[in-house]
């Protein structure tokens, strides 16, 4: 009687799981599939001609690009300058908000609202910001005591690459900062009053409690914003459209869809998606060796 019911529980698990498994492999586990596939081979977008089977030929001619890493090089450094950042904020912010009482309900409304708007949006508010009467140059020579000099966020390669990695930070701020406070509140508040019986500092209190038992937070947040980071693709495609120059800002994911969708290539764009898909697995592979006490006891 006792397996009679284990098997009925069985077959509806596998009843409900079913159309979750068949949208993974239809919209995910297919086109990875696929992409593996077209890398090896020569295969023009538009043609309705079949794939041509060309082994690693394709895989030399993008590890012989110098666009391919310039591409590398773009992304390499938009992931580490904003990644950082929004760690490092995230963190600080959440602890800021969990300290204050007053207002701190309608302050993570605020830090959170860019997170609901889509990229494209988020990328056009900070286009008009960024341009030579925009608020930014303003601000800027407010701080810096200066009249009417143009930094040129849209045009500089510099500043360029400054200008995306703000648009993310932005953007993505408020959700993080949001994941740390979830990660502070489930902290027993029991700990924070045996610290302070014992005379515990703040700092004290930050360093040697709240930062160990919030260590699977900022692991998820760490390898969330990272993966991110790597997969940016609106605010460099919109950035370039509207005349900013490509190579400061052509990350991996523009250069995927140029090759794809202008040149054609989807041979080419495969292996660049491929080579990405495989850096994303195995910078998350590291991160978690070096945090693998995801476990914390209270």
């Amino acid at each position: 009687m006792a397996k009679s019911l284990e098997k009925k529980i069985a077959i509806w698990g596998w009843i409900f799981v079913t159309p979750s498994l068949l949208f993974f492999a239809l919209f995910s586990f297919y086109p990875i599939i696929n992409a593996i596939y077209l890398s090896f081979c020569k295969k023009n977008l538009i043609s309705l001609k079949a794939p041509v089977f060309t082994g690693f030929s394709n895989y030399i001619r993008v590890f012989t690009s110098p666009d391919f890493w310039n591409s590398v090089r773009a992304t390499v450094v938009f992931t580490v300058g904003t990644f950082s950042a929004l760690v490092i904020f995230s963190l600080i912010l959440s602890v800021f908000l969990t300290m204050k009482s007053r207002g701190s309900r309608i302050l993570q409304l605020v830090y959170y609202a860019p997170a609901i708007l889509s990229s494209v949006v988020a990328a056009l508010i900070w286009q008009v910001i960024f341009e030579p009467r925009g608020i930014a140059n303003q601000a800027v020579n407010i701080l810096m005591h200066t009249q009417g000099i143009d930094l040129k966020w849209l045009s500089d390669s510099t500043t360029l690459q400054i200008a995306t990695m703000v648009v993310y930070f932005w953007k993505y701020i408020g959700y993080f900062t949001v994941l740390f406070i979830t990660g502070l509140g489930k902290i027993p508040t029991g700990i924070y009053e045996a610290a302070r019986i014992d005379g515990a500092s703040r700092g004290q209190v930050l360093f040697r409690i709240t930062l160990p038992l919030l260590k699977p937070t900022t692991l998820l947040v760490s390898i969330m914003s990272m993966l991110q980071c790597l997969k940016t693709f609106s605010t460099q495609y919109l950035f370039t459209q509207s005349g900013s120059p490509l190579p400061p800002i052509n990350v991996i994911t523009l250069n995927i869809y140029n090759t794809a969708l202008r040149e054609y290539n989807i041979g080419r764009a495969s292996v660049m998606s491929v080579i990405l898909f495989v850096f994303m697995i195995i910078l998350t592979i590291i991160q978690l060796r070096f945090s693998r006490s995801d476990d914390v006891s209270y």
